[in-house]
């Protein structure tokens, strides 16, 4: 068995479960505060552009990134729902728990999210590759599918970035060795894009 990459996780001040919190938070604030400016611009635009086109979003990561997944198409389709206005088209990769085992069974687990990119995705269409190492390798290779076929990709990672910041075309890098706080990280961005993107539009009605 592999060792637990969580092991790589930098920790904090063991005083107190309360010196913990505030020295995690503190470097959440700090490591939120490092990610890109021009990249959220850019994902903001990203996202205004697929919901104004029609276009689809389709989300993967592994765990925890797996569970961000889900809950960032919740809310980028239901928190972006403005009536008479189309919302965000979004679609998770890891929600279909047949389909995922069974391309993991006869493709090996690393195709499971490229195979399904091949079978959906289309030119113009968005991926959301979530992954904290950003070295996973379905991940990796569910990137190099999506712009083969011609689609964007938006990358939100951590540690050092990984491939995925690297071929991403929009990369959102939370650079901090913990996986918790990156998956914080992660859950915060989403959470902001989709909130500031229903603002912006409403603004300009």
């Amino acid at each position: 068995m592999q060792a637990d990459p969580r092991s790589k996780n930098k920790t904090f001040s063991m005083e107190s479960p309360t010196a913990y919190l505030k020295e995690y938070t503190q470097t959440l604030a700090q490591t939120l505060e490092s990610i890109s400016p021009t990249a959220m611009n850019a994902a903001v635009d990203l996202l205004e552009s697929c919901l104004r086109s029609g276009k689809r979003i389709y989300v993967c990561g592994n765990g925890g990134s797996a569970a961000i997944a889900d809950h960032l198409c919740c809310d980028w389709t239901k928190g972006t729902r403005i009536p008479h206005l189309p919302a965000l088209r979004t679609h998770s990769l890891v929600s279909n728990g047949a389909l995922m085992t069974a391309l993991a069974n006869d493709y090996g687990y690393e195709e499971t999210f490229s195979t399904q990119v091949e079978m959906f995705g289309e030119a113009g269409d968005i991926l959301v590759a979530i992954s904290s190492s950003g070295n996973s390798p379905n991940i990796v290779k569910a990137v190099a599918m999506a712009k083969k076929k011609g689609m964007k990709v938006l990358g939100l990672s951590g540690f050092s970035g990984g491939k995925l910041s690297q071929d991403a075309d929009i990369s959102l890098h939370a650079n901090f060795d913990n996986y918790g706080l990156v998956e914080d990280c992660h859950q915060m961005i989403m959470h902001v894009l989709s909130q500031y993107l229903v603002r912006r539009i409403e603004g300009a009605r």
